[in-house]
């Protein structure tokens, strides 16, 4: 289907419309999964080189082929068969046939899934771009802030919607030349907006690599149909006051909150970590922002050292269960000297404290003297026994299974980075043993994504009725990039019953 704007001919993909009971809703970390944006690895992420590799926020480059067919296309079935198991069921072993034709995962393909409940942004980026003058205004943004010349912005704005799409991500005309950089961290959807309730908080990566990012989101959000009945639920966290006039690139002078600091774990409340990516003042104006729409009653800040290996509060811990939650143990509990240990214990207690210790601060819509927690153990505690009313007593899979150096080693490969499509069955690494093993002492069952994916096109599994279930992914590639399977997800609906 073709359609005409401007005298140019476009080639027009599925538009992605809201279905009778899509809304923007989510009210839990751990509740059934409904729908969620992602971001499938693109081309762009094929062009990350050494030289600015941490410049973009990776590790490491990556191969782009191993990452995509052996890893990242395992997710998406999964989530299909969770989300929309009517695009995949009875097609897998098609789909898996055709071993180098990945039509299926082409967002810009006519065989693509196309699901309106696995959503793929580049999708909603096409379908936006479809508007001419949505179009001249966001090649005209891109353009300022990538310092294109004036005639590649002319040429821009006549390129074809689906193709322009790509650019955007991508950096690349014609799939070949490099225009500015790629956007590689798209995959990790989560870091450009979070749900909260039935409101869309636009959030302020720390980092200049992601500006692009922050600019499509913006406009995907205030433009697509999907979202048109929110617009007035859409939060954009403001700057703080003359903050041009301020001095210094200081981390925490800027106004800062990325998707990996923010957890949704029920209705009335919400945790911000302050962390290398989150600055005090964007917790402060996120705070103020959503007491003043009355989003949530309650938000606790987790301040955790800004190091990179722990980068967002979600690399240190995820929920499970009502009552079960992953975690680092040595960022987990207090860290106060006992009465028999060394004398070093002492000596760099002070050093300890003003680096490596996690402070928590909870404060409550109308009250004006917040509550502090010890430890994070206590902060989890209570939400599992009050905000969620577990009865079962709060159990905590840590980390390399609490083993030095494995917790550590495995913390930096997400372990604890967990997603939940339904409660107490959670994504993670294979490449976690000893963590598996942890999991395994706790009563859960562990099956690999390719296992699984066969029993449930053979119906020997039922996606809706599986329990206490670790799902392994294929990690060799997308653990390089230094974010899991809780990173690559921006829920929009989800509910714990």
């Amino acid at each position: 289907m073709k359609i005409i704007l401007n005298s140019f001919v476009y080639l027009k993909i599925p538009m992605i419309l809201p279905e009778n009971d899509f809304k923007i809703d989510v009210s839990s970390e751990i509740g059934d999964l409904r729908a969620l944006l992602i971001h499938s690895p693109d081309n762009g992420l094929g062009r990350v080189v050494p030289s600015k590799a941490q410049d973009w926020l990776f590790e490491d480059i990556v191969h782009l082929d191993s990452m995509r067919k052996n890893e990242y296309d395992y997710y998406v079935k999964l989530l299909l068969y969770f989300l929309d198991p009517d695009k995949i069921k009875g097609k897998l072993k098609e789909i898996d046939a055709k071993e180098n034709n990945r039509d299926f995962f082409k967002p810009d393909n006519k065989d693509f899934h196309a699901s309106n409940k696995v959503i793929e942004i580049q999708t909603l980026l096409a379908n936006i771009l479809e508007d001419a003058d949505i179009r001249n205004k966001l090649v005209a943004a891109v353009c300022a802030i990538e310092s294109c010349n004036y005639r590649l912005q002319q040429t821009l704005t006549d390129t074809d919607p689906v193709e322009l799409a790509k650019i955007f991500i991508s950096g690349s005309l014609n799939n070949n030349e490099m225009i500015f950089a790629p956007i590689p961290n798209l995959i990790f959807s989560r870091d450009i907006g979070i749900a909260i309730n039935n409101y869309m908080l636009l959030n302020k990566p720390a980092k200049k690599a992601r500006a692009r990012e922050t600019l499509l989101a913006r406009y995907i959000f205030f433009n697509h149909p999907l979202f048109a009945a929110y617009k007035n639920n859409i939060l954009e966290i403001p700057e703080t006051v003359q903050h041009f006039l301020r001095p210094g690139e200081d981390q925490d002078e800027k106004t800062t909150l990325e998707g990996g600091d923010v957890m949704m774990i029920s209705p009335e409340h919400l945790i911000i970590g302050c962390s290398e990516r989150t600055s005090a003042n964007g917790a402060n104006e996120a705070i103020k922002l959503l007491f003043a729409n009355d989003v949530v009653k309650k938000i606790t800040v987790v301040k955790i050292p800004h190091r990179r290996d722990y980068m967002h509060i979600d690399t240190v811990f995820t929920q499970v269960k009502r009552n079960v939650w992953a975690v680092l143990h040595s960022l987990a509990v207090t860290q106060t000297p006992v009465e028999d240990s060394e004398p070093i214990a002492w000596l760099t207690e002070k050093k300890t404290k003003d680096k490596d210790r996690t402070d928590i601060i909870q404060f409550e819509k109308g009250k004006k003297k917040p509550r502090a927690f010890n430890c994070l153990e206590d902060l989890l505690i209570d939400i599992s026994e009050n905000d969620l009313q577990s009865k079962e007593k709060t159990k905590f899979i840590y980390s390399g299974n609490d083993t030095f150096p494995y917790d550590a080693r495995e913390q930096w490969t997400d372990s604890c980075n967990l997603l939940a499509v339904k409660e107490g069955v959670v994504l993670g690494y294979d490449r976690n043993d000893k963590t598996i093993e942890a999991f395994k002492k706790n009563g859960f069952k562990v099956i690999k994504v390719k296992d699984l994916l066969n029993k449930f096109e053979n119906d020997e599994l039922d996606p809706q009725t599986m329990k206490d279930t670790l799902i392994l992914m294929p990690s060799a590639e997308l653990s390089r990039a230094r974010g899991g399977f809780h990173c690559m997800s921006m829920p929009l609906q989800r509910n714990l019953t």
